[in-house]
């Protein structure tokens, strides 16, 4: 094999340690290894970049390992080329796990071109990572508090949730704090409803009988505080987004690029860019994002036949997003991605519609963002017109089957 890059190093990374494998092609044609045993501190670290300057190393590759690899990453970044491999690609012949075994393999595999660097973005979008990771985990912590409300307000006989479609919502949180302060007549629980709520007061009245006690007004009031606090953390991280957007401009030109695609709000458009980043120019082509992102058909194939279709795992926050919004647009009206979902639920299924809905959106977004140019929507008639024969052959086929002759005369036309 030709050896691409004579000076090279493979780092094994660990929580409190750090081992450097250093390969170097000497001019015999053999290759000479120095190996080295590093603290995991920042002025290890940076003792590691100067030897590493030293030994006239250009490429470095680590595992991704957890979250340990990133303080290295943030030292070495801008000095060397840096190479993150996934961990399931590289590993060695078994039996032979050590630390140093490790970075030799890793060394010797960099240098040879056969490792593949995963997607690291700029420290920006790594930022913005954070924060909408952080709200992702914040909102699903928010659904759990709800239904833990639900559940003990079901165990004190309040059936507010099979009349209000939000228990949480401007009506149910006054009643919950009336409930918390001691009210038990349901006629003064049900006069709080706001908005359209009051048409239902009279079944506010039945739901809201009920048999609280001490116990339950304990539980509600600490669920309640919690949920309050969660609440008020991802409007803080809402608002963080939102100035990060002001002092960067084309970050929010992107999110107002996916902000106009069917399905896709604001928040979900943060998600986006935060996994995707706004520069399309890293993904060859879209289809290339898409596999990156999970989601299109995986190929698994031997002896001529194809075992299985499954998608790959890709990226589990983008394919999140993705199935969000995909549900989303598919509820939408006189849409192509809402007229693609019922198309392929029909024949495939929803779970599967979905999952190419989720395509649809992202290669979309792809385009949008490396042509900066605006959502147009192909139209909730676009498959009829892709074959407009042929669906007047399968309709007129259908109505013959009923016993019906058809006569197709084309319509007139206004002048």
């Amino acid at each position: 094999m030709e050896l691409l890059y004579p000076h090279c190093c493979g780092l094994d990374v660990h929580q409190s340690s750090i081992t450097a494998c250093v390969r170097m092609q000497e001019n015999s044609g053999k290759p000479r290894k120095l190996v080295r045993r590093f603290g995991a501190m920042t002025a290890d670290l940076r003792a590691l970049a100067n030897w590493l300057a030293e030994q006239q190393v250009t490429h470095v590759a680590m595992e991704s390992t957890g979250v340990y690899w990133k303080p290295v990453w943030n030292i070495l970044e801008g000095q060397f080329t840096l190479i993150l491999a996934n961990a399931q690609h590289v590993k060695n012949v078994p039996g032979r796990k050590t630390d140093t075994k490790d970075s030799e393999w890793l060394a010797e595999l960099l240098q040879y071109g056969l490792l593949h660097s995963s997607f690291v973005p700029p420290q920006l979008i790594r930022d913005l990572r954070d924060l909408t990771r952080a709200r992702a985990r914040l909102a699903q912590e928010s659904s759990r508090l709800a239904s833990r409300i639900q559940k003990v307000l079901e165990d004190a006989n309040i059936k507010l949730a099979s009349v209000a479609s939000d228990v949480l919502g401007k009506s149910g949180q006054a009643m919950l704090a009336a409930l918390i302060a001691g009210q038990h007549d349901a006629e003064i629980l049900a006069e709080l409803a706001c908005g359209l709520l009051r048409v239902k007061i009279p079944q506010l009245r039945s739901a809201l009988e009920g048999f609280t006690r001490d116990h339950h007004r304990f539980l509600l009031e600490r669920l309640f505080v919690q949920w309050q606090f969660v609440e008020s953390e991802i409007e803080l991280l809402d608002q963080r987004l939102e100035q990060i957007g002001q002092a960067e401009p084309p970050l929010a030109e992107a999110v107002a690029r996916w902000d106009t695609v069917p399905g896709v709000d604001r928040i979900a458009a943060w998600g986006l860019v935060a996994e995707m980043g706004i520069d399309m120019e890293q993904f060859p082509s879209a289809q290339h994002l898409a596999s990156w992102g999970g989601v299109c058909p995986g190929n698994q194939e031997s002896g001529g036949k194809r075992l299985s279709g499954k998608t790959r795992k890709g990226n589990p926050w983008l394919r999140r997003i993705l199935g969000q919004s995909a549900w989303a647009a598919a509820r939408t009206k006189n849409t192509y991605v809402a007229a693609q979902f019922r198309r392929l639920a029909a024949k495939r299924g929803r779970k599967r519609a979905i999952v190419a809905v989720g395509h649809s959106l992202l290669v979309a977004g792809y385009h949008l963002l490396r042509k900066q140019c605006s959502y147009q929507d192909l139209g909730p008639d676009y498959f009829d017109r892709l074959n407009a024969e042929g669906l007047k052959r399968y309709l007129v086929k259908r109505l013959e089957g009923l016993g019906q002759k058809v006569t197709l005369e084309p319509r007139e036309t206004a002048a």
